[in-house]
């Protein structure tokens, strides 16, 4: 895999959605089939031989992602969603925000204790969003045998709070 190709392919936004920040763009990597499946391939690779029964992604950009592969593996798909978008009975998990609180949801029978579960997400930042998924997935007594991101801010220090589960990032930025 060429990862300086992926990397190129991720293009930065400053000051988006507000001044200051440097949005990390997806769009230019999901448009090359070539480099969007050569990622899907890279995120396989350690659960060729562990399959789990579910990639579980997170709203929005996870889903991309996730779904891929799930695909992939060729097994089911969990979608983690902000509150309010999921159909059926759901639990819930709050986190914070620097500029507030968000809550995310997944139904209450999206596994089945012992089910193994990867959690994947576009980006890593502070890890408040991935740890609520992690609380969410512990609930329901999942086996979580791998986080995965594509991008991982280091000097947000997210990494800190999903300890102690398998945790991949494919470009890191400090």
């Amino acid at each position: 895999m060429n990862i300086e190709k992926i990397k190129a392919a991720v293009r930065d936004v400053p000051d988006f959605p507000k001044p200051g920040i440097i949005y990390k763009d997806i769009t230019p990597l999901l448009q090359d089939g070539a480099i969007f499946s050569e990622l899907i391939n890279y995120l396989a690779h350690p659960y060729r031989n562990n399959v789990p029964r579910y990639v579980a992604g997170i709203e929005s950009r996870g889903f991309i992602f996730g779904s891929a592969l799930a695909a992939e593996l060729g097994c089911g798909f969990i979608p983690v969603r902000k509150a309010g978008k999921l159909p059926y009975k759901t639990i819930r998990q709050s986190y914070s925000l620097e500029y507030g609180e968000a809550t995310i949801e997944i139904h209450e029978d999206a596994v089945a204790p012992g089910d193994k579960v990867v959690l994947i997400d576009d980006l890593l930042a502070t890890g408040g969003t991935a740890q609520a998924a992690v609380s969410l997935l512990e609930k329901l007594n999942a086996e979580i045998i791998g986080i995965e991101f594509i991008i991982e801010l280091t000097f947000l220090n997210g990494r800190k709070v999903l300890n102690p589960y398998p945790l991949r990032s494919l470009i890191i930025d400090k």
